[in-house]
């Protein structure tokens, strides 16, 4: 619709906090009065409706880098995302990328988790990129045990911790889509 900032076709509301889009969630006008944290969810958001439109899915996840291999940690919060990546950074010399938002995009038949600005309780967030090998689903149990997930049970598991741009009329197949291709390849 027409506004007095342009022509803008949508319009997210936290709040006071407004975010005004374009219709390809490239262009946009954020006008706040005073809480920040909601101002940061609305780029957040805009940021991620452009992103998911090339291929790349946000997942609840640390990334780390350990000898050129990136090994992603998935999970609810608390689950120990962060804890499993600062013992591979003590244990192992890996470097931590992100502690709970990474992009992932297949990109030339490789996958790649980038770091994000958005880390939630965890202090790491670095501009950074590592080649994927692994996605290791987090899951609490009194003995420690590691295997390979497959099929449904592999869907499952890790769709449940990617983020949903569902404020984007066809994000969720967006989404979907450049998921299937992730599992396939990881």
């Amino acid at each position: 619709r027409k506004t007095e900032l342009g022509q803008m076709e949508y319009m997210l509301v936290n709040g006071t906090e407004i975010l005004l889009v374009d219709g390809g969630w490239s262009r946009g006008r954020l006008v706040f009065q005073e809480d920040t944290v909601k101002a940061e969810y609305l780029v957040m958001q805009m940021y991620y409706a452009n992103a998911v439109q090339r291929g790349f899915v946000l997942f609840h996840s640390s990334l780390i880098s350990v000898s050129g291999c990136g090994l992603m940690f998935i999970g609810p919060s608390g689950i120990g995302k962060t804890t499993q990546a600062e013992l591979w950074n003590k244990y192992r010399d890996a470097r931590i990328i992100n502690g709970d938002a990474v992009f992932v995009q297949e990109k030339q038949g490789r996958v790649l988790g980038w770091g994000t600005p958005w880390h939630g309780s965890s202090p790491y967030c670095e501009n950074a990129s590592a080649p994927v090998s692994a996605l290791i689903v987090l899951r609490q149990a009194k003995k420690n045990t590691i295997r390979e997930l497959s099929g449904f049970e592999k869907v499952t598991a890790v769709s449940r911790h990617v983020i949903y741009p569902t404020w984007l009329e066809n994000g969720m197949e967006l989404c979907l889509e450049t998921l299937d291709h992730l599992l396939t390849a990881l």
